[in-house]
């Protein structure tokens, strides 16, 4: 019986399962939607037990006539940052899950940047004092949920966050990857483990929290996720953006991987855990050697267009299909959602739209959604060392417009993967290789297989108006926004 890679990519608006066999090739996919509920400003949550039901969903479809027998073992992808609070018995959310994008840690993260701490805490874990990061929006969760620390400090309570809520209730096993670790603020990136100092700094227990393993585990056998068979292993977990940079065979020096989702992640292999200038350092995963990263995170790219599609009372494709072949013209959004992520780091910055008028239409409105992609990106290759090459995935990356304007803006050549799945192939790729189903080698030629590149069309007036425009913009959004929290404080 021919082996294969079941993998399950839990995202932020849809968990999709992915069945390879074992040359690598996707024999039958699936995806079940999760949605999301925003309770007040700045407050971005999910069902914790809505998220479980989606990877059992996908799972089911996924694996629908086929045989589970012939399943080697579940390799899983996750997003990062957001964050659960659940009981340690019955492995039942006790409050839902708080999203990566949620800002309700700001005041805390003032609170510790007063006092001094943000020059240390970035030391250690390579990520600025920011709501985007897990330890702040656990220190929330507990603040609400246990106020008093008493049941999360004797293992009651659980906190972690996506991959180690999974994880606990699909194999009964306390443990996290360690890349979904690194991006918690609670990891010191040099010695890959919990640090007690960090913990006392954010209030958090460490009663609380999973132990960290390593991205090929020993991560437990599955119980009761049907149609697959008790005792399959898990055999990888890897964070999202980190399985898209390897299914990119990133680990190749000058790569620089894209992935164009709810929000953005631009990554590329960091020789050591130093911070970069205004980049994240961060463990892409570790394998018995650890892999560091930089990498530069926006808030808001496909959200943004999924946000106008709500307000116009129309689809998400429908936007991207407005912004083909239309002229923005001096149009700008900044869609500073919930402040502005890398290379800014701003959490008071607001969302700014300028330069339209009584002419301004849909089509102008989508394609300043569209170009605030390309542009927020090209921000954030500024602040990475210099690529080689860029390699795109994501949902967005399947706009021809995009990947052109990217290319365009930044002055890069970017190659998109014919493959959009890139988080959960990459998770099944690293399964793969503890299977002994491929090489290395054969993950670079698959890699490299079947690319289209995209390369800069404009020339260096144009590009340089544009993007001074686009800087002005942001500019005054921060500024908006500076002088919003002087009023309010």
């Amino acid at each position: 019986m021919r082996p294969y890679v079941l993998a399950v990519d839990q995202g932020t608006s849809s968990t999709k399962a992915l069945l390879l066999d074992d040359t690598g090739s996707v024999v039958a996919r699936a995806s079940a939607p999760l949605s999301q509920t925003h309770p007040g400003p700045g407050l971005v949550e999910q069902d914790g037990v809505a998220l479980l039901n989606s990877v059992r969903a996908a799972v089911a479809e996924c694996m629908k006539d086929r045989d589970p027998h012939a399943v080697a073992g579940l390799a899983l992808s996750t997003q990062r940052e957001s964050a659960l609070l659940w009981d340690a018995g019955t492995g039942r959310p006790v409050a839902p899950l708080v999203s990566w994008q949620d800002q309700r840690g700001g005041e805390r993260a003032a609170r510790l940047e007063r006092a001094g701490m943000g020059a240390q805490i970035r030391h250690r874990t390579g990520l600025p004092l920011d709501p985007m990061f897990s330890a702040l929006k656990m220190a929330a969760l507990l603040d609400a949920h246990d106020p008093s620390r008493t049941l999360s400090r004797s293992g009651a309570l659980r906190l972690g966050t996506v991959d180690a809520y999974l994880l606990h209730t699909l194999t009964g096993e306390t443990v996290t990857e360690i890349g979904n670790a690194s991006r918690t603020q609670l990891l010191d990136l040099a010695h890959g483990d919990w640090d007690d100092e960090l913990l006392d700094m954010f209030d958090i227990p460490g009663a609380a929290l999973s132990r960290v393993v390593a991205s090929h585990g020993p991560f437990g056998k599955l119980r009761g996720l049907a149609p697959l068979i008790d005792g399959t292993p898990v055999l990888a977990v890897l964070g999202d953006s980190h399985a898209a940079l390897f299914a990119h065979a990133g680990w190749r020096p000058g790569t620089v991987k894209v992935t164009y989702g709810t929000g953005s992640s631009a990554m590329t292999l960091a020789d050591a855990p130093e911070p970069a200038g205004k980049a994240c350092s961060t463990i892409a995963w570790s394998t018995g050697q650890t892999a560091y990263a930089h990498e530069a995170n926006i808030r808001s790219t496909g959200r943004t267009l999924t946000w106008l599609g709500e307000l116009l009372g129309i689809p998400t494709e429908e936007i991207i299909d407005l912004a083909t072949g239309a002229d923005a013209g001096d149009v700008t959004l900044v869609p500073a959602f919930g402040g502005l992520g890398a290379p800014w780091w701003d959490a008071h910055a607001v969302p700014l739209l300028t330069g339209f008028d009584l002419g301004t239409g849909r089509h102008q409105l989508a394609r300043a959604a569209l170009d605030s992609v390309a542009l927020q990106v090209s921000d954030v290759l500024a602040a990475l060392p210099r690529a080689l090459q860029v390699v795109a995935d994501g949902g967005l990356s399947r706009s021809d417009t995009l990947m052109q304007m990217q290319a365009d803006v930044a002055d890069v050549a970017v190659a998109r993967a014919p493959h959009h799945d890139l988080s959960a192939a990459g998770a099944a790729h690293l399964a793969g290789l503890s299977l002994g189903l491929w090489t290395m080698r054969d993950l670079e030629e698959r890699a490299d297989k079947d690319l289209r590149i995209f390369t800069s069309n404009w020339d260096d007036a144009r590009r340089s108006s544009i993007v001074a425009r686009w800087h002005r913009c942001l500019t005054s959004a921060r500024d908006l926004g500076s002088r919003e929290e002087l009023s309010t404080s």
